[in-house]
């Protein structure tokens, strides 16, 4: 078992848009965070079939390392996630359900970085992040995510 924390939410209200970070966000089931792209339908893999693009994870730890490992710097909001965390082992919850504060997620697949994520950002970090850019989720059970929730596994 573990308990993490959100550090940090992040949305963009359209493709490309800077994510922005707010302090607090209602998560809605299959829709995903209200005021971000993909909850509008409006982000770059809205039309592309696929589950798990109400909310996106990535880990902390993981831009750390980046720095450490390749001294690639990249703000926690430019990797492009709804949320960033810290203490959770993102890759483990794949098809598990955890919560975060009143809401909870279930993890559908990895979020590996693509070429869209490189192109907005820099060269390279698509090598850099494989592995580790994050989980997607969907929307469970509905609720309002505050930054400092705790995110810990369901049952």
């Amino acid at each position: 078992m573990f308990k993490g924390t959100v550090e940090l939410i992040c949305i963009a209200g359209n493709e490309g848009e800077p994510l922005r970070t707010v302090p607090e966000a209602r998560a809605v089931e299959g829709k995903g965070l209200e005021g971000d792209r993909y909850f509008e339908g409006r982000g770059h893999w809205s039309n592309h079939p696929g589950s798990g693009r109400e909310v996106t994870l990535v880990e902390m730890e993981a831009i750390e390392a980046l720095k450490r490992e390749s001294e690639m710097e990249l703000a926690p909001e430019a990797a492009r996630r709804n949320l960033v965390t810290r203490g959770v082992p993102l890759n483990h919850l794949v098809g598990r359900d955890f919560r975060v504060g009143e809401v909870v997620l279930r993890g559908m697949r990895l979020c590996e970085p693509c070429q869209y994520l490189e192109g907005v950002t820099r060269a390279g970090l698509s090598a850099a992040l494989a592995h580790r850019g994050g989980l997607r989720a969907v929307v469970v059970k509905g609720g309002v995510l505050r930054t400092g929730d705790a995110i810990e596994e369901e049952g």
